[in-house]
Parts: C-alpha cells; sequence; structure tokens
C-alpha cells in the first residue's frame, strides 16, 4: 500500500472515530426518559398535604395549607400540655383558590407549644410549632435566616431535593426568617437533573403560584415548615429580575401569588401590604421590608425624592424601632446595605461600584443613610440588618461614628448560583467579621438580654463563621 493511501486511510479512520464520539456526546446528554436526565412528570397531588406554619404572635398564628383536589379538611390543634384544650377547625378548599385553605389561629397561649393534625381525605399532615413568648417573658430567642430558592439551574435536585433543609431542621429553631427570593419565577432549571413542573418563566397568576407551589413540596422543606414557624418577604425574582413596583405590570400578578403561598394579609386598609413586625419576648422585635412595591425607579438619580420603601413605610421603621423596648432589634432588608450588587443603576441600597468606591447619584443611599442617621441620634443599640441577595454570607459592622456602630449579617443561597465576597461600602467605614463564598448557606442566631450570637452554616449544618455580640445599651464594647 502506498504512502497516499495509507495517508487517506488514517484521515477517514480520524473522521469515522470523530464523528463517533459526537453521536456518543449527542446520546449520553439527550433525555431518554429512563433516567435523572429525564425525570417523569410528577403529579401535584403526589405532594400530599402541603402545610406552612407562619405569621405566628403570642396570641395567633396561620395554619397554610393545600391539598390538591380534596376540598374538605378537618384540622385539629392541640396544647401539647393540655390535651383537654384541643380544638378543631373544618375548611373547604376550593379550585378557584389553588386549593389553599388558611386558618387563622386565634387565642393561642404565648409560649406554647402547639401540636396539629391535617386530615383531607384520605391523607393527613401533622406537626408542631410555639406561639411567641409574651412580650414581658425572659426568653432566648433562636432565628434562623436565608434566601434564594430555586434559582436557574439549581432547582430540586432529582434525588436530593433542597437538602439544605434538613440541617435547617435539625436547629429546631423558633422562627424562620425567608429574605427574599423565595422562588425565580423568572428563571427556568437548565439543563442540571431536577424534578419536573419548573422550567418556565412565569407571566400569571396560576404561573406564580406554581413556582412557589414547587419549592414548597420539596420534603425537606416541608418538614422545616412542618415545625418551624416562617416570616417571609419578597425580593425581586418573586416577579422579575430588579423589578421596580410601581413600573413592573407583572408586580399585582406576582404579589397575589406571594401573598397567597405566604399566608400573608395586610389587614383593611391596605390588603396588599407586606412589611410588618413581630416581638419575641423581651429580648427580640423583628421589622420586615418590602424593599420592592414601593421604590422608585433605580436609574433615578439619588436624592430626597428616591426612595425604596415609601415614605409610610419609612415612619413606620423610624417610629417602631427607635421607640421598641426589645434589647434586639432585627431589621430584614432583601437588598444588603453595603455592598454592589451588580448593573449599571444599583439595585441595593449602596451606591457604591464593584470595588466600594461611591458612584456619586447611584443607588438609594440617601434614604438609608437618613435611616442609619436617625438610629444614631436617638442612640439606638443592638441594631442587626439582616440579608441576602448577594448569595454569600457575611457578617459585618459599620461603624458610623466613633461608638456607635450597627451590624448587617448577609446570608444565602438556599440553592442558587453562588457567589464570593465582595468589596464592602467604603461610604459606611465597613469591616467583614466573617464570610463564607461559594456555598449553599444559612444564618443562625441565637439572642437574648445578655447578648446575640451568629453563626453562618453551610448546606451540613456546620459552622463556618460565627460571632458573638454583648448587649450593651450604654454604648460600651460591642465585641
Amino acid at each position: 500500500m502506498t504512502p497516499e493511501r495509507v495517508r487517506a486511510r488514517a484521515r477517514r479512520r480520524r473522521r469515522w472515530l470523530a464523528r463517533l464520539s459526537v453521536a456518543l456526546l449527542f446520546l449520553g446528554s439527550a433525555p431518554s426518559r429512563i433516567g435523572p436526565a429525564a425525570p417523569p412528570p410528577i403529579e401535584e397531588d403526589d405532594a400530599g398535604v402541603l402545610v406552612t406554619v407562619t405569621e405566628v404572635h403570642a396570641d395567633r398564628a396561620v395554619l397554610w395549607l393545600r391539598a390538591g383536589g380534596d376540598d374538605r379538611l378537618s384540622v385539629r390543634v392541640t396544647p401539647v400540655a393540655d390535651p383537654a384544650a384541643a380544638r378543631t377547625f373544618r375548611a373547604r378548599a376550593t379550585a378557584d383558590w389553588d386549593h389553599i385553605v388558611r386558618i387563622p389561629l386565634h387565642g393561642l397561649r404565648a409560649g406554647t407549644r402547639y401540636a396539629y393534625e391535617v386530615t383531607a381525605g384520605r391523607r393527613q399532615a401533622a406537626g408542631t410549632f410555639t406561639s411567641a413568648p409574651h412580650p414581658d417573658a425572659e426568653a432566648p430567642a433562636r432565628l434562623l435566616w436565608s434566601g434564594d430558592l430555586g434559582g436557574g439551574g439549581y432547582c430540586r435536585d432529582v434525588e436530593d431535593g433542597y437538602p439544605i433543609f434538613r440541617a435547617m431542621a435539625a436547629r429546631r429553631a423558633d422562627l424562620f426568617l425567608f429574605v427574599g427570593d423565595t422562588a425565580y419565577a423568572d428563571h427556568v432549571c437548565g439543563m442540571r437533573p431536577h424534578t419536573a413542573g419548573n422550567s418556565f418563566v412565569a407571566t400569571t397568576v396560576e404561573g406564580f403560584r406554581a413556582k412557589h407551589r414547587y419549592n414548597r413540596a420539596d420534603p425537606a422543606f416541608q418538614a422545616l415548615l412542618r415545625a418551624t414557624p416562617v416570616y417571609a418577604i419578597w425580593d425581586d425574582h418573586e416577579v422579575r429580575n430588579n423589578f421596580v413596583g410601581p413600573d413592573e405590570p407583572l408586580m399585582p400578578a406576582g404579589r397575589r401569588a406571594f401573598r397567597d403561598y405566604w399566608g400573608i394579609d395586610g389587614g383593611a386598609e391596605e390588603p396588599d401590604r407586606l412589611y410588618r413586625s413581630v416581638r419575641w419576648g423581651r429580648h427580640v422585635e423583628v421589622f420586615i421590608l418590602d424593599t420592592r412595591q414601593y421604590r422608585s425607579p433605580n436609574a433615578m438619580r439619588d436624592g430626597p425624592g428616591k426612595t425604596m420603601l415609601g415614605l409610610a413605610q419609612r415612619r413606620w421603621l423610624l417610629d417602631g424601632v427607635t421607640t421598641s423596648p426589645a434589647t434586639w432589634k432585627l431589621i430584614v432588608s432583601s437588598v444588603p446595605l453595603g455592598m454592589f450588587t451588580g448593573g449599571v443603576h444599583s439595585d441595593s441600597w449602596s451606591g457604591a461600584n464593584v470595588l466600594g468606591y461611591p458612584r456619586p447619584g447611584n443607588g438609594f443611599v440617601w434614604e438609608r443613610d437618613l435611616i442609619l442617621g436617625t438610629l444614631r441620634e436617638e442612640n439606638v443599640r443592638n441594631v442587626v440588618f439582616l440579608s441576602g441577595e448577594v448569595h454569600h454570607a457575611e457578617l459585618i459592622r459599620h461603624d458610623l461614628e466613633a461608638g456607635y456602630a450597627v451590624h448587617e449579617f448577609v446570608a444565602g443561597p438556599l440553592a442558587a448560583r453562588r457567589g464570593v465576597r465582595r468589596f464592602l461600602d467604603r461610604s459606611l467605614n465597613s469591616r467583614s467579621l466573617g464570610s463564607l463564598g461559594f456555598a449553599d448557606n444559612f444564618g443562625e442566631l441565637e439572642a437574648d438580654g445578655r447578648g446575640l450570637t451568629a453563626r453562618i452554616r453551610d448546606r451540613s449544618g456546620a459552622v463556618r463563621a460565627h460571632l458573638r455580640l454583648t448587649a450593651d445599651p450604654t454604648g460600651g464594647p460591642w465585641l
């Protein structure tokens, strides 16, 4: 065989091997419907009875239920230490409200452990919760906080679901503060193996509800919610990335689904109000902000006319925090105070660039500094902001002036793209006291009259950063 024929045969063999490799790669990556690349669709009713305990106070709470097609539900609620005081509630679910049932639990005893049992047709669910201690009670508080659940590419794993909730449930906390991006309505799941039902972008009330329902049906998340009351607030992905409430046509639909699935009722005067507070004994009061519904456009030049909270909410916050007798004032903001979150026009409080230097006219700095300045002028001590959004965890101290500081604790994601530590806003004289990047995570707080301990835990529950603050209303050492 001539050298030319040998070389031609070798070229044909290489071309054949290349085509075979491409074909094998395609066959290996294409959905086969027999493995995790294409999990079979699940029926909604396969999730059973979905349960969430929310809006818990010393004398009341909301038991949120969804039982698929079962219309009639029976619920028995019992003080664990007093079975004779059991109460039974009956309700009917209807398709026009997505088979959701909310049972208001009034007349609760403060600081009391309750058990509940739900029957819906042949299905049953059970759980426990503890009502808030009386405002004068000398009771410690253990709270969890985090955000960002089910971002694109990080939907419920086909085998493990959302594993972080198993570690969170093991903490047996009093409350879980869900600090935003409770669902990613504007994302699809991507190519990773995941439980079916979430690969669409929501544009209707029904679609937004389905996004929440997908996350809510995760077994590990249900285990947490059946034993740990939750307070949730939205950020942007419950509707659309970086949305501005008054200008966003999808906001009414996204807001309705958010309220439907988190049991929030703003009252007769403003039913869509989402900002609210909860007192947990003598030492903790939580103020939960709505940073979306009332905000000015991000591109608007910063100044007195630009607001993230709106005048009414800002007044409510300042009045509440400056007059609160609680030792610790926890302020939940879905977006952080002091770091760049991306984009030409800042979507967070800070107007700083990626290196932490100010960008004049950017962000919501005027309003942020008005709030912080008021707290400083009123000498409000032991203020901690809890936030999310940036997909990494960080414990931050903002030294606003000599002898006065506030802290900001950031956590997340629960299951979304993982981020890395960022430069802090230099205008706040900030410093990091611990951080965790490139990892799913949640935060844990333990607070009483003596101090507050903050821990950042990873998906396994291991502590990756921690900090101890000493309660000192007279302005002594914080650390």
